[in-house]
């Protein structure tokens, strides 16, 4: 009954971890053999949150923001994300069927899908810290954010097959002018509108916000034949696309 009980509260202790960013590894009394566990466990951490299993966390764990960080900073990202593009190539090139009627769309998010926010993040803890709105806004109207070149080159693939872009932003509509400053400064260009939460969106959780926007589009008569986005509430909801890609993300979380 002693040992039950012993592993029960091992289990419990797990499970509320998996769903509290605040949550330490190393204050859990495993005995030996933590240290060695510790990489298998973070990477653990963070295929969840790509999976979409660990949601709501506000920080990384701060036993697993260093692994996080040599991830998101590492040739292994690059090489996750430029598979996923290598995906929708081969949708866009065998699944596609476009009808050239100036209805045929593709919905792009923008922070960590065609913009990184990762020189903001090397100071500000890796995701280790709670997010500081102010301070991340600040950074984001000095335009500085780098492209990410795997989405940089499928956007102007896309464009060029004549399909209209929808740029579709959690960012608020004040940010717009820097955003689109910053957009041009590092080659995108020729996207047929770009969405931003005004303030009667902000109210709104962001999957609501994402599937409102994806709405109007739809009632205009639009075909959505995918979204490419770093979090699932860019395509949580209906309408839905005919296709979605997850690029890699596990800094924050957005729901």
């Amino acid at each position: 009954m002693a040992k039950f009980l012993a592993l029960s509260l091992i289990i419990s202790n797990l499970l509320i971890g998996l769903v509290s960013g605040d949550w330490n590894i190393l204050n859990q009394r495993w005995g030996k053999g933590v240290d060695a566990n510790l990489k298998n466990y973070c990477e653990s951490w963070r295929i969840n949150v790509e999976l979409n299993n660990i949601r709501g966390f506000s920080v990384v764990p701060q036993e697993c923001v260093e692994h996080v960080k040599k991830y998101m900073t590492s040739s292994q990202y690059k090489s996750d994300s430029m598979r996923a593009v290598e995906e929708i190539r081969l949708y866009l090139s065998g699944y596609c069927t476009f009808k050239g009627d100036g209805k045929d769309s593709w919905i792009f998010d923008i922070d960590e899908t065609l913009l990184s926010t990762i020189p903001y993040y090397k100071k500000h803890g890796f995701g280790g810290e709670k997010l500081n709105s102010t301070s991340l806004e600040a950074w984001m109207k000095q335009s500085k954010a780098p492209a990410l070149d795997h989405t940089l080159e499928l956007f102007h693939e896309i464009k060029n097959k004549g399909i209209n872009i929808f740029l579709i932003s959690s960012r608020k509509e004040t940010l717009r002018s820097s955003t689109v400053d910053n957009l041009v400064n590092v080659g995108y260009h020729g996207w047929t509108r770009l969405t931003m939460r005004g303030f009667d969106d902000e109210l709104l959780e962001v999957r609501k916000y994402q599937s409102k926007v994806r709405q109007q589009l739809v009632d205009e008569g639009y075909r959505i034949w995918g979204i490419v986005g770093d979090q699932w509430s860019s395509f949580e909801g209906l309408p839905m696309a005919k296709r979605t890609f997850k690029l890699p993300n596990s800094i924050y979380h957005i729901a």
